[in-house]
């Protein structure tokens, strides 16, 4: 982007002016996303505060601009600066969807199911949404983030609420609070009451701090403005099939492509405003880019790392089954001695040749092998659970890989998406350059053209004042012809 430092010949703006366009932006990383109605279009973030500030003088503007965003460039680091940004991308994101969805429902004209898009990406706003600024709960597998305990408060605070959360506790195909949560999201929009909810919900902000962070989207008034702006879901039939879906392994990623302005709407007559947005979109699409190359890069790490975890989980069953043929062999032998002795034992009654002592000696022997055999027994009961755990914990692990690969395999797909669009905006780009081009060509033709015209009126503005001297010439000789001949 071009500094700050203003230019002798260009007008200086003023904060006012600059705030006024700046004021319907969001934030994203080190770029903003500004609204031009219901469409995104992404510009380098250097901008400056939003506060208006008294009109500043020809001379120390821009200087005072120029400390403003220094000041705002430091408060970036800021955590809870971070925090608001986020809060503001995700109230923005979620009155574009809502708008959107709204407007798409009115225009279908029918009741929507689950595979319709739009409907589709305002769940996935919503659970952004509602985990932001969740706090982290410590299980067996490690930290959750679940936003199922907030909505489990609801039932609480609003009693028509509880038939929901009943028919989504006695759904079998669930098994994760995340799938329970997305099922209660779509039931209370099929009873048109999730803004009742959710308002009842955000009002209790006493119950939320033991979910949310101080400065987490639910704890501060964007929560509220959603909340209202989810009134007009009302006015959508939505019916959804809960049974048949698979809500535990959906990936929630935002499809930011559906609201990237598009190119071609604009007119002819606009061409460097069309090239502006066209690298903005490019900009846009090449940052998200890299976000999502980054996530895949993250999910195969910890697939690598569930891999080794499973090798590790085989290594320890192969030694547990080593474990219990040993076990099992050295039962074997125990009964064979514990067989030897009894017989023994029998030839020694027959014979009666041993004294009593030996008797008893044997028969204490006997008591001995017959606890080790019942120890070993037990020690082999317990292997045999142990296997039967790890066993258990080998499924677990292997559904989490698949599922992982599945998230891995439609973050590409979309990255693969990415790229087409970011070609096709390269493409869209260099058409604009050409028709730039073309038109500057016949700009320097047209002023040739006004200039040759105008030299010609000078002339013939010229030769009109010659023939009306030549018509004065004229009448005055025939004058005085005339005042001859009488």
């Amino acid at each position: 982007m071009s500094a700050l430092t203003p230019q002798s010949d260009m007008p200086t703006p003023t904060t006012d002016k600059i705030t006024q366009a700046a004021m319907e932006t969001i934030y994203l990383c080190k770029f903003r996303v500004s609204m031009d109605g219901e469409w995104l279009c992404l510009r380098e973030l250097d901008d400056i505060s939003l506060t208006p500030d008294p009109e500043p003088t020809h001379e120390d503007s821009w200087e005072d601009l120029t400390d403003v965003v220094e000041q705002l460039r430091d408060d970036t680091e800021d955590p809870n600066y971070l925090m608001a940004n986020e809060r503001m991308n995700l109230m923005n994101m979620a009155k574009l969807s809502i708008k959107g969805l709204i407007e798409s429902a009115l225009n279908l004209g029918r009741t929507l199911d689950s595979d319709y898009a739009p409907l589709q990406q305002f769940f996935v706003v919503m659970e952004h949404c509602l985990k932001h600024g969740l706090k982290a709960k410590k299980t067996f597998l490690g930290q959750n983030k679940s936003f199922w305990g907030p909505l489990e408060l609801v039932e609480k605070l609003v009693p028509e609420a509880a038939e929901i959360t009943a028919s989504v506790k006695d759904l079998p195909g669930l098994k994760t609070p995340v799938g329970r949560g997305r099922a209660w999201l779509r039931l209370a929009l099929m009873q048109k009451k999730l803004s009742e909810y959710m308002k009842a919900l955000i009002n209790r902000k006493d119950l939320l701090s033991e979910f949310y962070e101080p400065n987490a989207l639910m704890m501060e008034e964007e929560g509220a403005i959603i909340a209202g702006l989810l009134v007009g879901l009302n006015v959508i039939d939505a019916n959804f099939c809960m049974k048949g879906e698979d809500l535990d392994s959906q990936v929630g990623v935002i499809d930011f492509s559906m609201y990237l302005k598009d190119g071609n709407s604009t007119k002819g007559s606009e061409g460097d405003g069309q090239i502006t947005a066209i690298l903005d979109q490019k900009n846009y699409v090449e940052e998200l880019n890299r976000h999502l190359s980054a996530t895949v890069n993250n999910l195969q790490a910890k697939v690598d790392a569930l891999e080794k975890s499973n090798t590790k989980l085989t290594e320890e069953l192969a030694v547990a089954n080593n474990r219990i043929i040993t076990l099992q062999e050295e039962m074997e032998r125990v009964k064979e001695e514990s067989s030897y002795i009894l017989e023994s034992n029998r030839k020694v009654a027959k014979d009666r040749t041993a004294d009593g002592h030996a008797l008893t000696e044997a028969r204490k022997q006997l008591k001995e092998e017959t606890q080790l055999r019942l120890d070993v027994e037990k020690e082999l009961e317990v292997q045999i659970g142990m296997r039967q755990e790890m066993e258990l914990a080998m499924k677990m692990l292997e559904k989490d890989v698949c599922e992982k690969q599945d998230a891995l395999v439609a973050l590409r797909q979309q990255l693969d998406d990415l790229r087409a669009l970011k070609h096709e905006l390269s493409f869209k780009l260099q058409s604009s350059d050409m028709g730039v081009k073309q038109k500057s060509e016949l700009n320097s033709r047209l002023e040739e053209k006004t200039n040759q015209m105008a030299a010609t009126i000078k002339q013939l503005e010229q030769s009109e004042k010659d023939l009306v001297k030549q018509a004065k010439t004229l009448n005055s000789a025939a004058n005085k012809l005339i005042q001859k001949h009488h």
